[in-house]
């Protein structure tokens, strides 16, 4: 018989699962299989030559258990790996602020008031493993999985609106430079500000970072951001600039350096215990979706470059306008199969979304889908949670863990290529009006012309409440100390541009003077840190840690002797 029988091959009718109702006799819903659908009649003995051994080869069903148990884990994601997540929904308002939103998108996600439209979304920190602290100092993962009627869209950003680089190029190094040392196998806060030091950009983003708003009290109550520049585009093919904000229905909370090492002293997964335990209760968290709106364009009238992902729109000129609200209400039945199986990318739009010429989304693009295909593999869309909830129909075929053929009903299975006239896929018959913008200049490696790199970051810093500014100041301090004297040096020069009392702070906490000419020295009687060549270097502390080396010893000096057995 053919596979159009639906008798073999991919097309078998009823492909067993969990639910499937076909029994061998004795078994029931509530039988344990193997992964070949074979009864279990003995799970608590292995086969063995006598009941003391040994064991024998052809043992299938504890084969088959310890070799699928050692391979249940998949690669750990370079950046994000620490996360957990949520299924909901996003209710369009139908309205962008006060106009209707079809004046700027014809993305049918935002089109008719009151609509809802499926979610999955994953939080997450950025720098640490999977089992890391969730009170760590880091950026939080903000990525939203839209399940649209057109497809799924993935908004991928973080709960600050800033990033710390502007070129993608530089993205393997800044993670480098905040991972642990290749040598020691730890986080240290010199090999963080060596590159720091030299990449002006990030100076507002330290801000940030250092301060409280580096550690979000939990995931409900943070705010969410798509940090680079999108475009949106309407039925005329007209694009407008966006930026993609997330504001927590909840309110904002943040935590000082000390506060967290309280708490992470008692549980290291409190962020996602809240996150589960609210969704359980039926507090379900609400984030409003806001957007900023700004006419396609260089824009040389503003003083920094729309482009730049270092930078914030600010308010008062491009206003919040809410477009849509955001209730997460379930939790995932399977944290492995979901949280950690989903797969984002920023490339993931859908008709009426666009990119802008932002060269960290141009950069994040590549990046996010091919680290899905090396992580879960090359049919990582297949799954579930990354499967489309709408009609999906390809020519792809092959690769590891093909689940299925995407293969229309009426396709003829000898055609997997287009054009065909023998019955294979078609292309779609709506063709809306493309935006087109127009690309014209020299192919040049440089930065861009407004980089503005100190203005805003000091704005932040006067922006900052008093506990906040002293809470930024101390965990500057803290990670600079153990650091080498010309690190230092050109860290206080950088925050000194950004605003003279902030790098007069961090100087005094380190042990510099300044002088009159506005340059700093090292107080005498201050510690004088390692000249470069000298290693192995003193080195710093993890981020936000001002006491490692002191727990080293501490755990020496006060552990409790005891005896061998």
């Amino acid at each position: 018989m053919s596979n159009k029988d639906g008798i073999h091959g991919t097309n078998v009718t009823g492909a067993g699962d969990s639910e499937d109702k076909r029994f061998t006799a004795g078994e029931n819903e509530q039988t344990l299989t193997t992964r070949q659908g074979h009864p279990i009649r003995d799970n608590q003995n292995s086969r063995t030559v006598g009941n003391r051994g040994p064991a024998t080869l052809e043992n299938y069903q504890l084969i088959e258990k310890l070799a699928h148990f050692d391979r249940e884990r998949i690669p750990e994601r370079v950046v994000h790996a620490r996360g957990t997540g949520a299924h909901g929904y996003f209710e369009t308002y139908g309205k962008v602020g006060n106009e209707p939103v079809e004046n700027y998108t014809r993305a049918k996600v935002f089109s008719g008031a009151g609509k809802q439209t499926p979610v999955f979304v994953r939080f997450s920190t950025v720098t640490h493993g999977k089992d890391s602290p969730e009170t760590m100092r880091d950026p939080r993962g903000f990525a939203v999985k839209f399940y649209t009627e057109d497809g799924n869209w993935d908004l991928v950003g973080n709960n600050l609106k800033i990033f710390f680089i502007r070129d993608a190029i530089k993205f393997p190094d800044l993670i480098h430079s905040f991972k642990p040392d290749p040598v020691t196998n730890r986080q240290d806060t010199e090999r963080i500000f060596d590159f720091i030091c030299q990449t002006p950009e990030s100076m507002h983003m330290i801000t940030f970072l250092f301060s409280p708003w580096g550690i979000p009290a939990n995931y409900r109550q943070m705010q969410g951001s798509g940090v680079n520049t999108y475009k949106w585009v309407n039925k005329n093919g007209d694009a407008f600039l966006v930026k993609y904000h997330w504001e927590p229905k909840q309110g904002i909370k943040n935590l000082t350096q000390s506060e967290a090492e309280a708490i992470q002293a008692k549980n290291i997964s409190h962020a996602t215990q809240d996150l589960y335990e609210a969704i359980e209760k039926g507090d379900y968290p609400e984030w409003e979706l806001c957007m900023q709106i700004m006419e396609d364009g260089e824009h040389p009238e503003l003083d920094f470059d729309p482009l730049d992902d270092t930078k914030i729109w600010p308010e008062d000129q491009f206003p919040f306008l809410p477009v849509g609200k955001m209730v997460l209400n379930k939790n995932p039945k399977n944290v492995f199969a979901e949280t950690e199986q989903v797969s984002f990318g920023t490339g993931v739009l859908v008709d009426g979304l666009d990119f802008s010429d932002d060269k960290m989304l141009q950069g994040r693009t590549f990046s996010y889908s091919d680290t899905q295909r090396h992580r879960v593999g090359t049919n990582y869309l297949q799954l579930p949670i990354n499967a489309p909830k709408k009609h999906v129909a390809t020519n792809q075929r092959d690769g590891q863990m093909a689940y299925h053929v995407d293969e229309a009903p009426s396709q003829n299975p000898h055609v997997n290529y287009e054009p065909s006239l023998l019955g294979g896929l078609k292309e779609v018959a709506d063709r809306p009006k493309p935006h087109q913008p127009k690309v014209e200049g020299h192919l040049k490696k440089e930065k861009i012309e407004r980089t503005n790199d100190f203005k805003q970051a000091g704005e932040r810093y006067r922006l900052l409440e008093e506990w906040e500014r002293k809470d930024l100041i101390q965990n500057l301090v803290d990670g600079l100390k153990p650091c080498h004297q010309q690190i230092q040096q050109r860290m206080i020069e950088l925050l000194t541009k950004c605003d003279k009392d902030y790098g007069r702070q961090v100087a005094a906490g380190i042990g510099f003077t300044m002088n009159d000419d506005g340059t700093y020295d090292m107080e005498a009687g201050s510690e004088i840190t390692p000249s470069f060549g000298e290693f192995p270097a003193k080195g710093g502390s993890p981020l936000g840690s001002n006491k490692a080396s002191d727990a080293v010893q501490e755990a020496e000096q006060k552990g409790h002797d005891a005896h061998p057995y």
